[in-house]
Formats: C-alpha cells, sequence, structure tokens
C-alpha cells in the first residue's frame, strides 16, 4: 500500500453531504470537514454534487487550506480537474469514472485515490493497471442517502478483501455497532455520511471515531489491531 494512506487499520473516511450539514454553501461543507478531521478521521471526501462548480472550487481550496499540515488526508469525488487546480488533495473516483491508471498519470504519488464499486468483478477490474490506494464498497447496509438502493449485506467483503490486494473500505448505512461486522468480514475501514454528519457535538463525534475503533480491535484481537495500527 502507498504511504498516500496512513499506514493502520481501521481507516476511518468522513464523506460530507449538504443533507446531512442541513445547510448549503461552501462554508457549511468546510464546516463538516474541519470538525470531521477534529474528530479523528484518516479521510475526508468533499462529494457535494448539488454544488456549482464554482461552490465546489472554493469548498476544496479552504477545506485543503485548514487541514494543511494535520493527519487528515483530504479527497474530492470524482473531480480531478478541482483536485489538480487546489494541489494537495486526493480524489475519491465513482464506480463508472476514468480508469484509476489514467487519473494516477496527473495525480501525484503522495496523494490517495480510491474508487467506488459494488461488485467483486467491478473491484478486480478497478485495480487492473494500478493507481488506485484503496476502495469503497457499498451499498451495504440501507441508508437514507440512497433510498431503494439493493445491498450487499457485509458478506460479499470477505471474498473481495481477499481476492485484490488493495484495502476496502464499506460503505452505506454504516453505524457503530455493525462496523465490526463489516470488519469480521475483511474490511481495512468504513466510510458514512451520516453516521459524521449528523453528529453535532464534536465530544460525541470524537467518541464515534474512537467506538469504530474499538470495533475493530474486538473484530480481530488487540495484538493484530495493535500492530495494523501502527502510525
Amino acid at each position: 500500500m502507498s504511504r498516500a494512506l496512513p499506514d493502520r487499520r481501521p481507516l476511518v473516511m468522513a464523506v460530507t453531504g449538504r443533507r446531512a450539514t442541513g445547510a448549503g454553501g461552501a462554508e457549511a461543507v468546510v464546516a463538516q470537514v474541519e470538525a470531521a478531521a477534529d474528530a479523528g478521521v484518516d479521510l475526508v471526501q468533499i462529494r457535494e454534487p448539488s454544488l456549482t462548480d464554482r461552490q465546489l472550487y472554493a469548498a476544496v481550496r479552504q477545506a485543503a487550506s485548514r487541514l494543511a499540515g494535520g493527519s487528515t488526508q483530504l479527497l474530492v469525488n470524482d473531480r480531478l480537474d478541482l483536485a489538480l487546480a487546489v494541489g494537495g488533495v486526493g480524489v475519491h473516483l465513482r464506480s463508472h469514472s476514468v480508469k484509476g491508471a489514467d487519473a494516477r498519470r496527473w495525480l501525484p504519488a503522495a496523494l490517495p485515490l480510491g474508487r467506488s464499486v459494488h461488485s467483486l468483478a467491478e473491484a478486480r477490474a478497478a485495480v487492473e493497471g494500478g493507481g488506485l490506494n484503496y476502495l469503497v464498497w457499498g451499498t451495504v447496509f440501507p441508508t437514507v442517502s440512497k433510498p431503494g438502493a439493493p445491498t450487499s449485506g457485509p458478506s460479499p467483503i470477505r471474498e473481495a478483501s481477499r481476492t485484490v490486494s488493495l484495502p476496502i473500505l464499506a460503505i452505506g448505512g454504516i453505524t457503530v455497532d455493525n462496523s465490526r461486522e463489516v470488519f469480521c468480514e475483511g474490511a481495512a475501514g468504513v466510510a458514512a455520511i451520516g453516521l459524521f454528519g449528523e453528529v453535532r457535538e464534536p465530544a460525541r463525534l470524537r467518541s464515534v471515531v474512537g467506538e469504530i475503533r474499538q470495533r475493530y480491535i474486538q473484530s480481530h484481537g488487540p495484538d493484530q489491531a495493535t500492530g495494523l495500527r501502527r502510525s
């Protein structure tokens, strides 16, 4: 795994969503990014399809400035152009986006590059040619952000994690309690919109991140988890 990602488990990714923040504009997005970073997540993905290009650029630029020098890495959803324009920002590709190898030609190796997948076939295809650092597998559980979307449940993650060499993060209806289920199936981490966006109190948000890390330790045993979580 590249140094573009922290060398520890579990990887915790917060995904922004204006629906979750309850407010619009770049400032609300930046506030959500900062709150997630302060809570100790490893990655924050800005995913704001309803923002204009100007608003999205402003949000990414401001968020990158606020997170500079910290341990949380920033990504933007499927906008390689904005990531390159701002600098120092990784990219998360949609399942139907360009190949990882093509995006990596432009994105520096030190920056994270990931992709959404929904099946074992997609996972296998995604890793061909290289370029990626991680995959996000979904939708695992029912979620309000994608009502009615087909769900896979956690069990397919086991075969996927054995088939591809990249760490797999589970997304879709993730809670503190069911995070242990995906960890038991081989997920290297979790990604979530509502789990982080709906919590308003900073102390509670930090507690949620800490509880998720505890669920990983519970699922793997303290000895193995300690070795994987080295910094």
